[in-house]
């Protein structure tokens, strides 16, 4: 989903400044500097040719028309820019630029650099909507709302209560993808084939030192069939997409006249329809569920990259890519709505209110039949509150004035305890407690995030 002028004003995420060209570029110089230092650590190369191949490789000083000439001319994406820096280095530094290295392992390890890039501010934006779901939570942890299952309504429950639940699922896609890391940040040294062939038995060492002069993980098996851990990473990035579709389809359904209990920020002057003037469309909520979509949709694709064939297959290693960088600015997008949403979300107490009446106490059934079930068994009691709670339903006549006329139940029941058991708001649970914890909880990941940011 590419910026559009037309959509809500949203920060930019700046993911899509990470996968420029440019970007793309440094990022392969900066392995190339690394592989120079851990080569020259282990005197592979000289000393000196390291430190001018170190002190080279920064984009600025290299000229982008000779590499740009390159690339048209030798259809290669990283070989004008090895000969340029080659170039820049001088022709006895320069004949060590790249030394035993093979395409793949600059250009996939340069670009998982890239990849951290988006992590971490991913982090940052989480962080950030935790905040602001901590303090949703607390805020509507006792407005009580209509709980609806199979789109019916069930028992009540709290607004808080649904922002519990979004920092539960959203902190454990935290947990994964710190969990992931070392697994995903991974340098991969292994040359053409994977096999270490021309570094030798230095080969393994060399990747080590080498990934931790990029602060990253070496690869056990340094082959390039394998893609699981760029994989893993896009179905970590589906899954947090998953939910927060999820809650742009909750708060989008609740936007909609007919429930009227909240409405996403609508800034002064936002045009919903060129022809209906009263429109205040949910455009925030829409996007994060198109594009959450869409990055879904990139899943298959980076599971189907790692069916590569034999030692190397392109086709595989372009797909792997698409999907990464795809699934990383579409997640930069829906990150920054919901930055916008989740703060500037309008809650609706009154009509929460009005709708929990809507059923004329039906939904209270459960409560009355416990009640009830404590002198004469649930099974029992259950039979008796759906005979009045089924008439309710089919008739005009009140479900109060059903239940009071009922032989079993007003033999246990007298009229003000009926009354007290049809009142919704005594009913909600543990809601307010739990949106209290997880309250607690979004603000402690996000200070752990903050900190590990810093």
């Amino acid at each position: 989903m590419k910026e559009n002028p037309t959509t809500m004003r949203v920060p930019d995420a700046g993911i899509r400044a990470l996968f420029t060209l440019d970007s793309r570029w440094q990022a392969w110089l900066d392995v190339e500097a690394a592989l120079a230092k851990a080569e020259a650590e282990l005197d592979v190369i000289p000393d000196a040719a390291a430190a001018v191949i170190v002190e080279k490789s920064h984009l600025e000083l290299l000229d982008k028309d000779n590499i740009e000439e390159g690339l048209r001319r030798t259809a290669h994406p990283l070989v004008p820019l090895i000969w340029d820096l080659a170039r820049v280095c001088g022709d006895e530094a320069g004949g060590f630029v790249h030394w035993g290295a093979t395409t793949q392992n600059i250009t996939q390890t340069g670009e998982l650099l890239i990849v951290r890039q988006a992590h971490r501010k991913f982090f940052s934006q989480i962080a950030t909507i935790l905040d602001a779901m901590a303090d949703l939570a607390e805020r509507t942890k006792d407005m009580a709302l209509p709980g609806r299952t199979h789109g019916q309504h069930a028992v009540p429950a709290t607004f808080g209560f649904k922002v519990g639940i979004w920092i539960d699922e959203l902190c454990r896609h935290v947990e994964r993808m710190q969990g992931a890391e070392p697994r995903v940040f991974c340098a991969m040294l292994g040359g053409a084939a994977g096999t270490f062939a021309s570094f030798g038995v230095l080969g393994p060492e060399i990747q080590a030192r080498m990934a931790a002069h990029l602060d990253m993980t070496p690869m056990p098996v340094p082959a390039r069939t394998i893609g699981d851990h760029q994989a893993e990473y896009v179905s970590l990035l589906g899954l947090l997409a998953a939910t927060c579709s999820k809650i742009g389809r909750e708060i989008y359904t609740q936007m909609k006249q007919e429930f009227g209990e909240v409405e996403e920020p609508v800034p002064p002057g936002t045009v919903g329809s060129s022809t209906m003037p009263q429109k205040r469309n949910p455009k925030l909520t829409q996007d994060i569920i198109a594009a959450a979509a869409q990055v879904r949709a990139m899943v298959p694709l980076a599971l189907e990259a790692m069916q590569t064939e034999h030692e190397a297959d392109r086709t595989t290693s372009l797909m792997s890519s698409h999907s990464l960088q795809q699934s990383c600015e579409l997640t930069g997008d829906i990150l920054s709505r919901m930055e916008t949403l989740i703060p500037g979300l309008q809650v609706d107490a009154d009509r929460m209110r009005q709708n929990l009446d809507l059923s004329g106490g039906l939904i209270m059934s459960e409560a009355l039949m416990l009640s009830l079930g404590a002198h004469i068994g649930r099974q029992e009691a259950h039979d008796a509150i759906y005979d009045a709670a089924q008439a309710a339903a089919t008739s005009d006549e009140p479900f109060e004035s059903l239940l009071s006329k009922d032989d079993t139940v007003r033999a246990h029941l007298n009229a003000d305890e009926i009354a007290a058991l049809l009142d919704p708001t005594a009913y909600t649970g543990q809601c307010a407690a739990i949106a209290v914890e997880q309250a607690t909880h979004a603000r402690q990941v996000s200070e752990s995030l903050r900190k590990q940011k810093s």
